[in-house]
């Protein structure tokens, strides 16, 4: 029961359209569910791969995962969130997630971050959270 997603050119954004069978799929001609556009382009879609609760905590409690983290460093640190959100297996779509490691990978610091938006912080105070 394959699920495609595709890219609507009219309203600019991603969809996706499941098929009972692979038959289905290849002979319909697929609109946009929210502007009934045709004019959708195929998209590649990530594959996943089905692994148990445990193996995925298993991979997390593995001690390489923090061997090269510097603390000193943001970029390893947002390369850290990235493989974490991989690990767990996370579809991380949420924008302002991505801009913090997007930030986070390209060498600016937690604090100014945090600074610069926020609602990130909200009531927990943020990335300060856990320092004396």
């Amino acid at each position: 029961m394959p699920i495609y997603e595709y890219f609507c050119q009219d309203c600019r954004r991603r969809v996706s359209i499941f098929y009972r069978t692979l038959s289905a799929a290849t002979a319909a001609e697929p609109r946009c569910p929210r502007c009934q556009s045709a004019h959708l382009t195929r998209l590649i879609s990530r594959v996943a791969v089905v692994r148990s609760e445990e193996a995925r905590m298993d991979a997390l409690a593995d001690p390489s995962l923090l061997a090269g983290l510097d603390e000193e460093d943001p970029r390893t640190l947002g390369r850290m969130m990235r493989q974490m959100s991989s690990e767990l297996g996370e579809d991380m779509e949420d924008a302002e997630f991505n801009e913090v490691i997007e930030r986070l990978e390209s060498g600016q610091s937690p604090e100014e971050i945090e600074q610069s938006l926020p609602d990130l912080a909200g009531e927990s105070g943020g990335f300060n959270d856990f320092s004396d």
